[in-house]
């Protein structure tokens, strides 16, 4: 499998520069609740340090994880399209330092500019791409152990 892409580290340097321009700097305690599944999504942040614990209620009070980030990664892309609610729940397993973005002022940022737009949506495609082929592999791990990783019986 490939590695994950890093959105700063491929967005273009001018296109990150502008991102940049609007990241605020904010920190989260271990333990800390970042956002529920099927809460209202309109931001997103840029892990700077630590670990996020991605989740989700299969069953029960007690969230299950599904998923880390860590340094680098991309935390929360629901903000970009209706119903704007977070498909995951999302805590700090550490400490975490991260760069947060407002949603509604990157879509305008992606509006005024359609080629920043472009480039910023081809990144966070890639990056979504990249989880759902990690998620597949997760899945057939947990429930398809004896099929192998063909994928019968899968529709992703």
């Amino acid at each position: 499998m490939t590695a994950p892409r890093r959105l700063l580290r491929v967005l273009p340097a001018e296109y990150r520069d502008r991102l940049m321009e609007v990241a605020s700097e904010v920190s989260f305690a271990q333990g800390e609740r970042i956002f529920e599944e099927k809460g209202r999504a309109d931001e997103f942040w840029i892990i700077r340090s630590g670990t996020v614990t991605l989740d989700l209620r299969l069953s029960g009070t007690r969230p299950t994880a599904v998923s880390s980030l860590d340094s680098g990664d991309l935390l929360g892309w629901s903000w970009l399209f209706p119903p704007y609610e977070w498909d995951f729940g999302a805590e700090a397993l550490s400490p975490v330092r991260a760069y947060r973005f407002d949603g509604a002022e990157v879509q305008e940022l992606c509006d005024r500019d359609p080629a920043f737009g472009y480039a910023l949506l081809r990144v966070i495609v890639e990056v979504l791409a990249h989880r759902v082929r990690a998620a597949r592999t997760r899945l057939l791990d947990l429930f398809a152990p004896h099929a192998g990783r063909t994928g019968q019986g899968f529709a992703f």
